[in-house]
């Protein structure tokens, strides 16, 4: 009898697997497939069933396995007949030929009536040997039973993948827990379509992002990124149903030259092929991905799987179409959410990160390694500075796996042109000569490169990175690391020029010091203390002039603000009315002249209190113009009283106009003025309580009996045993003891205040 061949003339190479999977699950009969070795190689769930064979029974192991001796009905020909024919060795220890001739075998059971089989075998016209083996129960009774449990077992599948559709559409009807609801929905998906599992990604600007998987994929390596350039993303961008999908398994010539890397996936019904990296292909054999469209745009992608092939039909498809057209609301909303609660969270971790870098107060170049390795470590990736080199044009990048490696181009051309120490961010692509470098040499090698200038005579740039198979950096991300980085250069610039500020402070410091000059008649001291510790000079000033004609010129002021602007404009005002009492003007014509001068001199925000006072040494006589200034305490040594020098004007240097006025009063021999800035009076103990003019009276009243010798640096101590040592502002306060002229029989009075 000639041997007859099955032919597949006409079918692609790629669809013959598939075609044949799907006649495999039609077919009621047992199907094996097997090679001249005798290997099964293939075979279908009817297969398992009529030999009640487990899987791991069938694939690989031997044809003869399954028909054990004595064949029972079959008869075999003599072994010189097949020999005769060509026939396989093989079929010399089977009960059928592989002629295509149906034959009727016997199988024995244990303890029971053998099983009748009629078994049919032929040879493919595969280049290699390969041979098909179909068998069904001999009792046509039984075979049309097994063909009614196919139907029943499909109406079955059918019932349940229309309970689950309703299943998912009942949960998602009015579910405001979105990650609940994102969560449950995949489950529901994997168990209607009785698959693996299931997986999600929603669309970014940059490409598809996983953002949600079934828990059976949770020890299962996931892409979790999708380029809108790989080939599959764009055959669903440009599709409008789902993509029935399979993973071609490695050739065995692949398999031995090393070629691994990459996967061929191949559309069931276009049969087109996507050549892809392996990182990128899901952990399944048969897959169906499906697009989410929602006002014309692809805003997520999910894919159903199976770890094993498994043959999807169109029916699996518009099924799954039209659960994604029913949750593309939900998704939308879903991602919504998520957007806003990545976006909340990278704003609370750069509040936090803000926090923790202004506390450091002027930091330090470790303390901005940490800041910016924290950085990094927020969003998922490795910090790697980069600084000039000083031997050549190109930068050097500190490589966590390479250490110091010159950068393969100038950072002119990865971020190209900015105005000055502006920040300037540039993404580092997958594909770009930045990544690729990095790629070749074993490092994270998708991110970001920053520039941002020098600051404080030091290159800040660096680079944030991921491996090349991670998410890039969202737009969120992006703006997240600019803002940090426009953080980290604030505060050194504002170190810079706190630093520069002392270098000013001590300059004006040397050149105007609060001195005061001996007066005959007077004796005078005085005291600064800062609420800084840092602080060189500030607002508060004070002098004591000796003037001709036996007067004195005794000042204090307090300039607004601080710092180096409040330290150049006492150090003018002091000049302006030391000039002004050498012309001999009165105390109010004085600060009337000054209020011009200010007004003309600095900003209109910047005003100072004043007290003014011309002392005539022979008489006694005091004139004075408080300008805003608390109020000269002057202590009466006959009656050892304090009286308070109360004729008040307004400040100086806020408005055009101002009237200021003169007040009098005469001091006799042993009284003393004590002048004093709001410092002294508005400090204030831990509990909130103000020191107060009261409080000042006081602590002279019972520093008086003591001597008027270190009078103030007692009230100091006083100051700073209310306040606990922490005062809100800086204190200065004079002292000038009116002592009378001298005679020829001695001093015209002796002070009672010693």
């Amino acid at each position: 009898m000639a041997e007859k061949k099955v032919s597949l003339d006409g079918l692609g190479a790629a669809t013959i697997p598939q075609t044949l999977g799907s006649v495999l699950e039609l077919t009621t009969d047992a199907v094996i497939a097997f090679d001249g070795m005798g290997r099964i190689i293939m075979a279908n769930e009817q297969a398992r069933q009529l030999f009640g064979a487990k899987e791991t029974m069938l694939f690989g192991h031997q044809i003869q396995e399954l028909f054990p001796k004595p064949y029972g009905a079959a008869e075999r020909p003599a072994i010189s007949a097949l020999a005769k024919a060509g026939e396989n060795s093989i079929f010399w220890q089977l009960p059928f030929p592989s002629d295509g001739s149906s034959v009727l075998v016997s199988l024995p059971r244990e303890g029971d009536m053998p099983l009748e089989l009629r078994v049919r075998c032929e040879k493919t016209s595969a280049a290699s040997d390969t041979y098909v083996l179909c068998a069904h129960d001999a009792d046509e009774s039984v075979a049309q039973s097994r063909e009614q449990e196919r139907m029943v077992k499909d109406l079955t599948r059918a019932n349940r993948r229309l309970s689950g559709t309703l299943r998912i559409v009942l949960d998602t009807l009015d579910n405001d827990d979105m990650s609940q609801l994102f969560s449950r929905t995949l489950e529901e998906i994997a168990e209607t379509m009785e698959a693996t599992g299931t997986l999600v990604y929603l669309a970014e600007p940059d490409g598809f992002h996983l953002r949600g998987h079934t828990a059976s994929l949770a020890d299962s390596a996931l892409p979790p990124f999708l380029s809108y350039r790989n080939g599959m993303s764009r055959a669903l961008l440009r599709s409008e149903h789902a993509l029935r999908l399979r993973v071609l398994a490695p050739t065995t010539s692949d398999l031995r030259a090393g070629h691994t890397s990459r996967r061929e996936v191949i559309d069931e019904e276009t049969h087109e092929t996507h050549k892809l990296p392996a990182k990128l292909v899901p952990p399944f054999a048969s897959f169906i991905a499906v697009p989410v469209w929602f006002g014309g745009h692809v805003i997520a992608v999910i894919e159903v799987g199976w770890e094993r092939l498994h043959p999807t039909t169109k029916e699996d498809g518009r099924l799954l179409d039209a659960v994604a057209s029913y949750l593309s609301v939900q998704l939308m909303g879903a991602f919504t959410q998520m957007r806003t609660e990545h976006a909340a969270r990278l704003e609370a971790l750069h509040s936090d990160l803000r926090e923790k870098l202004y506390a450091a107060g002027e930091p330090s170049p470790e303390d901005g390694l940490s800041f910016f390795s924290q950085m990094a470590e927020g969003i998922g990736c490795i910090f790697c500075r980069v600084e000039e080199n000083d031997y050549g044009p190109t930068a050097v990048a500190y490589l966590p796996n390479n250490g110091m490696r010159a950068l393969p181009m100038e950072v002119e051309d990865i971020v190209g042109s900015k105005l000055g120490n502006e920040v300037a961010l540039a993404r580092i692509d997958a594909g770009s000569r930045l990544s690729d470098w990095l790629s070749s040499l074993g490092e994270c090698s998708i991110g970001a490169f920053v520039d941002a200038g020098k600051v404080m005579d030091q290159k800040v740039a660096f680079m944030v990175l991921r491996p090349q198979d991670a998410e890039p950096l969202d737009t969120d991300e992006l703006s997240f690391i600019h803002k940090c980085t426009d953080d980290f250069c604030e505060l050194m610039a504002g170190t810079a020029r706190r630093m520069q500020d002392k270098r000013i402070s001590q300059a004006l410091q040397l050149g105007m010091r609060n001195e005061l000059q001996e007066v005959e008649g007077l004796t005078a001291s005085g005291i600064y203390s800062s609420a800084t510790a840092d602080a060189f000079v500030g607002g508060d000033f004070y002098d004591l002039i000796r003037l001709p004609q036996r007067r004195a010129a005794v000042i204090m002021g307090d300039v607004s603000g601080k710092g180096v602007e409040a330290a150049s404009v006492s150090a003018a005002v002091k000049t302006a009315l030391g000039a002004y009492a050498w012309e001999g003007l009165a105390p109010a014509r004085m600060v009337r002249s000054l209020n011009d001068f200010l007004l003309g001199f600095s900003r209109i925000e910047t005003f100072a209190t004043l007290f003014i006072g011309l002392i005539d040494i022979e008489s006694g006589k005091i004139s004075y113009c408080s300008a805003g200034h608390p109020p000269a305490i002057l202590y009466r040594a006959k009656r050892g009283e304090l009286e308070t020098l109360d004729v008040q004007s307004g400040v100086v240097g806020a408005f055009e106009d101002m009237t200021y006025i003169d007040g009098e009063t005469t001091a006799d021999p042993g009284d003393f003025l004590l002048l004093y800035t709001d410092g002294t009076t508005e400090a204030r103990n831990p509990v909130g309580a103000f020191f107060g003019e009261d409080g000042l009276k006081d602590a002279i009243m019972q520093q008086i009996p003591k001597g008027f010798d270190g009078i103030l640096d007692r009230l100091l101590a006083t100051l700073d045993t209310f306040t606990a040592r922490n005062l809100d502002d800086d204190v200065a306060m004079v002292a000038v003891r009116y002592d009378g002229l001298r005679t020829q029989d001695g001093p015209e009075a002796a002070p009672s205040a010693k």
